[in-house]
């Protein structure tokens, strides 16, 4: 079995769960410039639509997200007019380090994020950086500095600054490049500096930059590989695990807006078919093939019979309690009270082991197949001579599938260098903090301090950070790309992309009503994705 399939995918892992979808609408970016969108730049379905009222218009702009990539795609209903710009350029150390573990950040005392002074020693190993780069006799202070050490900005704009005035997002890239230019004094007086301004209960970047830092410590002491390899001994029990990924499922909207989007899809795919099969690559609890089976048991004329095939990688297991026996009884029942014909077939294999003969295709059944969060864990030509990742598309493609779904991340964190990658992620991550730190939905009630929530950031969120940030090679499974890599993997494989409909957009749309009217629904290249503010978070498209 590959690494990447050993370990547990904290993100992954939240595909467990699925809720019923609730309203929303439709607008466009295109360029720079959103404009309202007519019903008609929609495909239609053969399903009568219900148009949601359009919400009030908003005049605000949003620019908080200092380097988000300029993308364009359209966004559908846009509260506002105007442009919008873009300038784009774990706590998990060794047991018995000095350095802290994920398992106790929560530990970590509030008062110390603001202000509280650093040590001697940082401020001396911060003057003796300064000569190195500048030479004897500079002072920074007057923010007059000039250097030829065009790649030590990082670290000269952090000096111009002076300590106290540290910014935490900069100086976690000053810190990377240190790293990437074998700086590591350096990098650790930067670190040191940065622990007064990082906490688990602080505001969006200080709780992101607690989990950034300790992955840069993690890599600082070449233990990445080791830290993420012994998770399991802070691995919570299951039903705590679950119920943070609970947590983390309801105060945000990404991964409704993926098993809605995926479950419109699929049913409009097979609405004429009489034996339907279905494929869930990373079935976990199979909790989104529930919405699938009560809307089968309502199509005119009668349901199909269902079959589905769960392939299981064994980490989703032990947050289930159990195999995926429990899956398939579940759903078997599910679909008993809605007299719906059901055929639950286990596939426990990671999905770099999977053959023709582990999915059991049969004849005459229409064949729809789900990647729901896990193609960017199979290694592909860079980490491995076997490229599992175009292996697995390829596979599916000779199953002659009527419908694939694909949900995925938007970020760039698969080939990129590491402080490139560190960039990527320390923006998009930046992007969730922000959106989780907003309008919660249901007015549900979930302060800084909540030990549910600062669990829930640790254990579905902060255990991806580090594995981006520490880890290297077949250690390194959280790696993602963006919607125009994945287009050209499946184009390559003989695939044809199939634009979302209306209906999929309206699904959505009822998803988001209760969440900050931050989220931006839009669509580009026939993929529908969402966003926080600017920044594009995650795709759903179809495939043919």
């Amino acid at each position: 079995m590959q690494t990447s399939q050993k370990i547990r995918s904290s993100g992954a892992a939240i595909h467990k769960l699925y809720h019923e979808p609730e309203p929303i609408e439709p607008f466009r970016l295109t360029g720079s410039h959103f404009q309202i969108l007519n019903n008609n730049d929609f495909p239609h379905t053969h399903h009568q639509e219900t148009v949601v009222a359009s919400s009030p218009a908003l005049n605000e702009q949003f620019f908080t997200l200092e380097s988000s990539p300029v993308i364009e795609y359209s966004v559908y209903n846009s509260p506002f007019g105007g442009s919008v710009s873009s300038n784009s350029r774990s706590p998990l150390s060794p047991q018995g380090s000095s350095q802290s573990c994920l398992s106790n950040l929560h530990h970590s005392s509030p008062e110390k994020t603001y202000g509280s002074p650093i040590s001697s020693g940082v401020e001396q190993a911060l003057r003796e950086m300064e000569i190195e780069l500048l030479g004897p006799g500079s002072d920074f202070e007057d923010g007059s500095i000039t250097s030829s050490f065009d790649k030590k900005s990082e670290y000269r704009n952090i000096l111009q600054h002076g300590i106290s005035n540290l910014d935490v997002k900069q100086t976690l890239i000053g810190i990377a490049h240190a790293l990437d230019d074998g700086a590591k004094q350096h990098a650790e007086a930067l670190m040191e500096a940065l622990e007064s301004k990082v906490s688990v209960t602080g505001d969006p970047i200080q709780r992101l930059g607690t989990y950034m830092l300790e992955g840069l410590r993690a890599r600082q002491l070449s233990s990445g590989s080791l830290i993420y390899k012994k998770l399991r001994c802070y691995e919570p029990k299951p039903e705590e695990l679950t119920s943070y990924m609970s947590i983390l499922y309801e105060i945000c909207p990404y991964y409704k807006f993926a098993y809605t989007s995926a479950n419109v899809v699929i049913k409009e795919a097979m609405q004429y078919e009489t034996q339907v099969h279905v494929i869930d690559f990373l079935i976990a609890q199979g909790s989104q093939w529930v919405q699938l089976i009560e809307d089968l048991a309502k199509r005119p004329g009668g349901p199909p019979k269902l079959r589905v095939t769960g392939v299981d990688d064994g980490d989703s297991s032990y947050a289930r309690g159990g195999g995926l026996h429990l899956v398939g009884e579940r759903l078997a029942k599910v679909a008993e009270a809605h007299g719906v014909p059901f055929e639950f077939h286990a596939a426990a294999i990671s999905g770099s082991d999977v053959q023709w003969g582990n999915l059991r295709v049969l004849p005459g059944e229409a064949l729809a197949v789900n990647f729901p969060y896990m193609l960017h864990h199979m290694p592909d030509e860079s980490v491995s001579t076997i490229n599992h990742r175009d292996r697995l598309i390829r596979l599916v493609k000779r199953l002659t599938p009527k419908v694939v779904t694909l949900l995925e991340q938007e970020s760039n964190t698969n080939t990129s260098c590491f402080s490139k990658r560190f960039e990527e992620a320390l923006d998009y991550y930046t992007a969730m903090f922000e959106s989780i730190d907003d309008k919660l939905p249901r007015n549900i009630v979930m302060p800084r301090d909540d030990k549910r929530r600062i669990s829930a950031e640790e254990n579905c969120v902060a255990r991806d950070l580090v594995n981006i940030v520490a880890c290297e090679d077949t250690d390194r499974v959280e790696r993602h790309e963006p919607l125009a890599k994945w287009n050209f993997r499946l184009q390559a494989a003989g695939f044809t992309s199939q634009p979302l409909s209306y209906s999929a957009v309206t699904a959505v749309q009822e998803v988001l009503s209760e969440y900050s009217d931050c989220y931006r629904l839009g669509q580009k290249d026939g993929a529908l994705v969402l966003g926080w503010k600017n920044k594009p978070m995650v795709t759903c498209s179809a495939w043919r």
